[in-house]
């Protein structure tokens, strides 16, 4: 069925297409971010056999999202109608669909939440919609898609009501892998090397959205410093957008993952609110909920600790890269990004961009390491004693009695690994073993950009992988 190019995704497309063949109904809800390609998937795979599609409107009253349905009835059935509520309007779609005769109907409603104004009644009708006549005919495929997460999962997956198991599979659309990303540049003709892709990753993350801006008659660093830090940068109001995109009240979001930008590690739920000076509350959890469910954070509890302990830490690379260089770029500076390229500001960013980077990928690190088979667990490790501090960003705690204890080092040529570093990481070690008495073995491992520099010091070193090892599939236990 595929007519447009689509990279990747083939796990989706696969089950998509799983979907629509089979004999029964289907309620499909495709959610994830803004901007990571959900509407192009479903279009590309299914649009010549729409039964109907329409896609709401931004920011837009009760009655304009009715208009905008009967310009899609228009379109699809040469009908010109009037509708009042959002009951009549999916009985109108009821009595046109019952009478086509399709092995498939499939009606596809983009943008789901925005139809939801208030006191619309939209869920209700949609409800009745499906639960009165959709859920009979084996025949319909309704497919939803929505990019205000929050409400995908409270009004529609998770939903109490008469949508309450209704939806018969949920996809979440996750943003690109590196080898995802690598795919999809070598098809619009991009002769970046994976050195330079994974630059362009710290910057904006998995977004596909993001790809089609780039020029690739400019470098890396002149296609940052035009998006994002020109005057008229087609992204450069890209922070504020999304967010106001993706939540009402986005102002409570900001704040807080403002906050977890200022936390490498990330913050405990108590510690955010007494940053954010706010009542612990469940709104609180609720926009931490949404947060995680967008991609934007994540939850881990660090080695040795309960759940109770648990840090919240931010991951999304935009929001990141905003509040290190966006927040405070200067005013009247051109090519910005370029002048700080190997200056140390540059050169931390780099370092934290590429731990994240290395999280990110996580199974894939797992798959070089040869141990995907085996249960175990990201989590870090921080000390702080009288005889000095000790923090590891990534151990990967094993069932079977190993602990992967990484070092995640970018540079831009074979990373040096000196006798004296090597010689503080082994006495860290042996601190740590004795600290948390851990009966587990440690493993020194590196991660990094461009691979070790063959000396003494690297061969002492158990395991090591390099970049190439992200961009591989992983072998999922």
């Amino acid at each position: 069925m595929t007519e447009k190019l689509i990279v990747g995704r083939k796990r989706e497309i696969d089950l998509l297409n799983k979907f629509i063949d089979s004999d029964d109904a289907e309620f499909i809800a495709v959610y994830g971010r803004r901007r990571v390609g959900k509407t192009y998937l479903v279009k590309s795979l299914f649009q010549k056999d729409f039964s109907f599609y329409m896609t709401g409107l931004a920011n837009s009253d009760f009655k304009r999202q009715l208009n905008n349905f009967a310009d899609a009835f228009f379109q699809y059935f040469s009908k010109k109608v009037s509708v009042k509520n959002w009951f009549e309007a999916f009985a109108l779609l009821r009595d046109e669909l019952s009478s086509v005769r399709k092995n498939k109907k499939i009606i596809f409603i983009d943008e789901l939440p925005w139809f939801d104004t208030a006191r619309s009644d939209f869920v209700s009708a949609l409800e009745h919609f499906w639960n009165s006549w959709a859920s009979d005919d084996p025949a319909v495929k309704l497919i939803v898609c929505g990019s205000a997460t929050s409400w995908m999962m409270n009004k529609l997956i998770n939903n109490r009501g008469g949508l309450h198991n209704r939806v018969t599979h949920q996809i979440k659309l996750s943003p690109f892998t590196l080898l995802e990303y690598e795919e999809f540049l070598k098809a619009k003709n991009f002769s970046m090397d994976r050195f330079e892709i994974a630059l362009f990753y710290m910057v904006f993350g998995g977004v596909p959205y993001y790809l089609k801006h780039l020029d690739n008659g400019e470098s890396l660093a002149q296609n940052v410093d035009r998006l994002l830090f020109s005057e008229d940068g087609e992204l450069r109001n890209e922070f504020q957008n999304l967010y106001h995109a993706l939540f009402r009240n986005s102002e409570k979001y900001i704040a807080i993952v403002e906050a977890l930008a200022q936390k490498k590690m990330g913050m405990t739920r108590n510690a955010l609110i007494e940053e954010l000076s706010i009542e612990s509350s469940g709104a609180v959890s609720k926009a931490l909920d949404d947060l995680e469910n967008c991609g934007f954070i994540r939850r881990y509890s660090p080695f040795g600790k309960k759940t109770k302990d648990e840090l919240i830490q931010l991951v999304d690379f935009y929001t990141l890269f905003h509040f290190r260089f966006l927040a405070k770029r200067p005013k009247g500076r051109l090519n910005h990004w370029m002048q700080i390229q190997g200056k140390p500001e540059y050169n931390n960013w780099c370092g934290y961009a590429f731990e994240m980077l290395c999280m990110q990928h996580y199974p894939q690190i797992l798959s070089a390491l040869g141990i995907s088979g085996i249960e175990s667990t990201p989590c870090s490790w921080t000390y702080t004693g009288k005889d000095g501090g000790i923090q590891f960003d990534l151990l990967i705690d094993r069932i079977d009695n190993v602990i992967n204890i990484c070092e995640m080092r970018f540079s831009t040529t074979p990373y040096e690994v000196k006798q004296e570093y090597l010689n503080e990481l082994l006495e860290k070690i042996g601190r740590f073993k004795e600290i948390t008495k851990t009966r587990k073995s440690p493993m020194l491992t590196f991660v990094t950009a461009q691979g070790l520099k063959n000396n003494s010091c690297a061969r002492q070193i158990p395991k090591s992988i390099t970049l190439d090892s992200l961009y591989n599939l992983p072998n999922l236990p």
